[in-house]
């Protein structure tokens, strides 16, 4: 089992969904966030004074699959996140030693689904 934890341009949630659907991946957890890396952020005038924003908004996205789900998913997530410039985000992929259902109590692949 694997964590996959993406994050995206906001503008992009919708290409990604389809791209995971398309994929049979229709399970996970999508939180907004804000962040900054490679891409710095942007200074703007506000009232004469220059702010600088280096804190961007970003989705951040977190799949629990199964071994065999790991390749397509990441495929989904690049395919709908992909635009070629700075900024476009990134995929972590850790291990999921456990997981529990809570409804039922199963644990493990039947508990991600």
């Amino acid at each position: 089992m694997k964590l996959i934890i993406a994050v995206i341009q906001p503008g992009k949630l919708p290409d990604v969904k389809k791209a995971l659907f398309d994929a049979e991946v229709r399970k996970m957890t999508v939180t907004n966030v804000i962040g900054c890396g490679q891409q710095s952020g942007y200074t703007e005038s506000y009232r004469g004074n220059v702010i600088e924003v280096n804190l961007l908004k970003k989705v951040r996205l977190e799949i629990a699959v199964n071994e065999n789900f790991v390749q397509p998913t990441i495929d989904a997530i690049i395919k709908g996140a992909r635009t070629g410039t700075i900024g476009d985000g990134k995929i972590f992929v850790l291990d999921l030693p456990r997981c529990i259902r809570i409804r039922t109590g199963e644990e493990g692949g039947e508990a991600i689904g």
